[in-house]
This record gives structure tokens, C-alpha cells and sequence, in this order.
């Protein structure tokens, strides 16, 4: 049966020789396919024209495997099982899983995220790594590729047609100051971020953030005093001058001690921001992929509050 026409082939006819080739008996095959006994003997008729082959003979009181026949019920069984493996659900174990996560995020997710997620993967998925990137220009592209597998945003970002998200938490902008800087025992105004210089987090380069339009709508402006994608840079430097910075507040309360900081909540930008986890769509319903949002989901919940 060399170079025959698979389009010309009627696959039907492959359970129906695994079953015979099996049971070597007609009657018992058509019973396991749920076919008459007259419709596989026809079945068998066509499939000994197709190999041009008897396949079976019969031989005392059944039916024999011609040598042709022998040779073909293992590859007949393994063809028809890798079919029935195209529809069959995966199934995801993690503890045998082996494979690495690519995870876009800042040094705030990182540090707030990443010790209770490398626990959780060392218990229950040990074959599990996981590999962070810093965001980028090419972040969604790379995505979209494969080439990343999730990314954190927040609810506001502008993102792609054909991304998912998943939300993740709440989180708030807090005003962050060493502890004895003049603004640390008096409440905080809008216009007291014009009196001190500022650490400004700049993850995209040097375009305007949110809280300089928000500070814009105010008529105020501050001035840049150091600019860096870091935000524990930020906070380092801080805790050193007389320098303001506006952070995660989840991140500075963690920080606080550290490095000896003080954290109100930003007169300028109170409102919670929704944190969420983003992905490309084709690869949603990815078993592994499912599993491992589930997990950050589950870390994040201990770190972020749900409103």
C-alpha cells in the first residue's frame, strides 16, 4: 500500500481493523465498534483490497493473522491511540512537570510575589522554574510570539486586541519619605510635591506618568531629582535625602522598616489601582500556563487587599 492517497482513505475503517486484528473474530470486533456483523465483514473486505492482503484466514474453528497482519496490529494500535490523543484533554500534573515560566515584571512584584511563589513551586511543582524579564517596548510582541508567557499590569493599561488578564488585587500610590524629613510629622498636601525634589520610577524611559497628569490637572509640577526603573532604588535613595517618592504602597509598608521609611497615602492619586496579570489569548487554555496564574493569584491574595 505505498504512496496511496490518505484523502482516499476511509479512516473509519481504522478502529475496525484494530478491533479485528485484536479479537481475530469477526463477531466479537463488530460488537466492541458497535457495528453489525454484515457491515464489518464489508469492512474487512475493503480493507484486505486496501493492503492487498487476506489479514485474516480462517483456521480451524476462527480466524488467524496473516504475517501482513501480525506486523501491522501494533503500528494500527499506536496510530489509533495517537489519534484519540488529539482529542483527549491534557492532563496537567505539576509535581511531574518540567518546563520554565516567562514572567515580565518590576523589582515591586518580584520582591512582593516571587519568595512565597518559590516556596509554593519547591513543595508542590519542583520541575517548575521560572524566568523574570524587565517590561519592554517589545513586551507584547513577545507575548504574542510565545516568547513570553505573562506580564503584570495594572486594570488601566492600554493593552492589545487578543490579550487576557486575570485581576490579582488592589493596591494604592503612597507618598514615601525618610523618617525625620520635615513632611513626615504633618499632614501631606497636593502642592507639598512641589516643595522637595523626587525619585520618579521610569519603567517606559521618560514619557509623562499618571501622577504628573494628575499633578498637571492641579496646575502643580515636581521637580525630577532621580529617575530610575528601580523602585527599591527609589526607595533607597530616599531613605539617604531629603528626596519624596511615590510608590506601591504595598512595597513601601514592606519596606518601611528596612529602610527606615515613612508612607502616607499620596494626596495626589488616593484612588486603589487593580493589579492584574496579562497574557496572550491563543495560549489561555495552556494546562501548565492555567495552573501557574492560579498560584500567583493565590500569593498575590496574601499581599494585595480585594478592594
Amino acid at each position: 500500500m505505498q504512496n496511496k492517497n490518505l484523502a482516499a482513505i476511509d479512516l473509519d475503517l481504522l478502529p475496525v481493523l484494530e478491533a479485528l486484528l485484536r479479537r481475530h473474530n469477526v463477531t466479537h470486533a463488530a460488537q466492541e465498534v458497535g457495528l453489525s456483523q454484515p457491515a464489518v465483514s464489508r469492512a474487512l473486505s475493503r480493507l484486505r483490497d486496501l493492503f492487498d492482503d487476506p489479514l485474516l484466514i480462517r483456521s480451524g474453528g476462527g480466524l488467524t493473522l496473516t504475517p501482513r497482519a501480525e506486523r501491522l496490529a501494533p503500528q494500527v494500535a499506536s496510530a489509533l491511540e495517537g489519534v484519540r490523543g488529539l482529542f483527549r484533554e491534557d492532563r496537567f500534573d505539576p509535581a511531574q512537570e518540567k518546563r520554565t515560566m516567562r514572567l515580565v515584571a518590576s523589582d515591586v512584584h518580584t520582591l512582593l510575589l516571587l519568595p512565597a511563589l518559590t516556596a509554593r513551586l519547591a513543595r508542590e511543582a519542583p520541575g517548575i522554574d521560572v524566568q523574570v524579564s524587565a517590561y519592554g517596548p517589545e513586551t507584547i510582541t513577545l507575548m504574542q510570539q510565545g516568547r513570553l508567557d505573562l506580564a503584570f499590569a495594572l486594570e488601566t493599561t492600554p493593552l492589545p486586541v487578543g490579550t487576557e488578564t486575570l485581576p490579582l488585587g488592589y493596591d494604592r500610590l503612597a507618598l514615601v519619605m525618610r523618617r525625620g524629613h520635615p513632611l513626615a510629622d504633618r499632614p501631606v498636601t497636593p502642592e507639598d510635591y512641589e516643595r522637595f525634589p523626587h525619585a520618579a520610577i521610569r519603567i517606559f524611559g521618560d514619557g509623562q506618568s499618571e501622577l504628573d497628569a494628575a499633578l498637571a490637572a492641579r496646575g502643580l509640577s515636581r521637580r525630577i531629582a532621580l529617575s530610575t526603573p528601580y523602585f527599591t532604588a527609589a526607595l533607597a535613595a530616599v531613605s539617604h535625602s531629603d528626596l519624596l517618592t511615590t510608590v506601591s504602597e504595598a512595597l513601601a509598608q514592606r519596606l518601611a522598616e528596612t529602610f527606615g521609611l515613612v508612607c502616607v497615602p499620596s494626596p495626589v492619586a488616593p484612588e486603589p489601582m487593580r493589579l492584574v496579570l496579562v497574557w496572550d489569548r491563543l495560549r489561555g487554555r495552556d494546562p501548565a500556563l492555567i495552573w501557574f496564574r492560579e498560584c500567583l493569584k493565590d500569593v498575590a491574595a496574601a499581599v494585595y487587599s480585594v478592594s
